[in-house]
């Protein structure tokens, strides 16, 4: 049987919190509700976000064992057959925990499934593929969304394209890590969307949370971006990690007019996002 450690760096289990903090933004935009339906939620999403990071290793064994082979099938940690049964099985878990919240939201679950799908099988061989991987994130959004109050919200549906194009910003970015080279300036322009979302849509009483927020984020950010572009001793993979702990960011800067013991949840997260970082690899 494979270790514990290793179904962890399977899975990317240390970027959960962030998927735990989309569907938590994507609940509050949607107008709240019963909070046991949203804990069944990121139930059902974290098993699609795990079932999909081994399907990702199941469709790139091959790729691994020439080029990346201290990933855990080339290692002989796991089999390759027992990474596929665990990935469609979580997968299919996690869409029958979605149906039982409901239609819509098991709906929105199978195009989510099916993008998850789509892109383990073709992002080595495609270049815009993660358009694919930022698809997968804002369905989050509206998935969420659907079991809260009022539903799914023009907001919710906003913010999650927002966060939509942080992630197509951080994964072009992304491409660079097994290269070590340079990478381009103009995915930081996909980076900055949802703090001019932020600033648009948060008015009068809110103005100031979001300017607070907005400059919490881009801080990170620039933080996390100089190990990409410094000419010496460039790290793109600490840099990659720092911006997917920054998700929750982004999530708390949707959500700008929550009250404080919701944007101490958020930080919670992020905080569990850092420690998790430092025992399971976040890419």
């Amino acid at each position: 049987m494979p270790s514990l450690r290793t179904l962890l760096v399977l899975g990317r289990t240390s970027n959960l919190p962030t998927v735990w903090s989309n569907c938590l933004a994507g609940w509050w935009l949607g107008g709240r509700g019963n909070p046991w339906k949203l804990i069944l939620l990121m139930l059902g999403a974290t098993l699609l976000y795990v079932g999909g990071m081994y399907l990702n290793d199941a469709f790139d064994a091959k790729f691994d064992a020439q080029h990346r082979r201290e990933r855990p099938i080339p290692s002989g940690l796991i089999t390759v057959e027992l990474v596929w049964r665990i990935g469609v099985g979580s997968l299919m878990a996690g869409l029958v925990i979605l149906f039982c919240l409901g239609l819509s939201t098991g709906l929105i679950g199978v195009v989510l499934v099916g993008c998850i799908v789509f892109y383990d099988a073709i992002h080595k061989v495609i270049t815009l593929s993660p358009l694919v991987m930022a698809a997968c994130r804002f369905f989050l959004y509206p998935m969420a969304a659907s079991i809260a109050a009022n539903g799914v919200t023009g907001w919710s549906v906003w913010c999650g394209l927002a966060l939509a194009f942080y992630i197509v910003g951080l994964s072009f970015i992304a491409r660079k890590e097994s290269t070590r080279a340079a990478a381009a300036y103009w995915p930081c322009l996909a980076l900055v969307v949802p703090i001019v979302l932020a600033l648009v849509m948060n008015t009068g009483v809110y103005r100031e949370s979001a300017l607070i927020l907005a400059a919490l984020l881009g801080l990170w950010m620039a933080r996390s971006l100089r190990f990409a572009y410094r000419a010496m001793d460039r790290n793109i993979g600490r840099a990659i990690s720092g911006l997917l702990a920054g998700i929750v960011f982004v999530d708390l800067l949707a959500v700008a007019d929550a009250p404080n013991f919701i944007e101490l949840i958020f930080l919670g997260l992020l905080g569990a996002a850092l420690v998790f970082q430092r025992f399971v690899p976040a890419t």
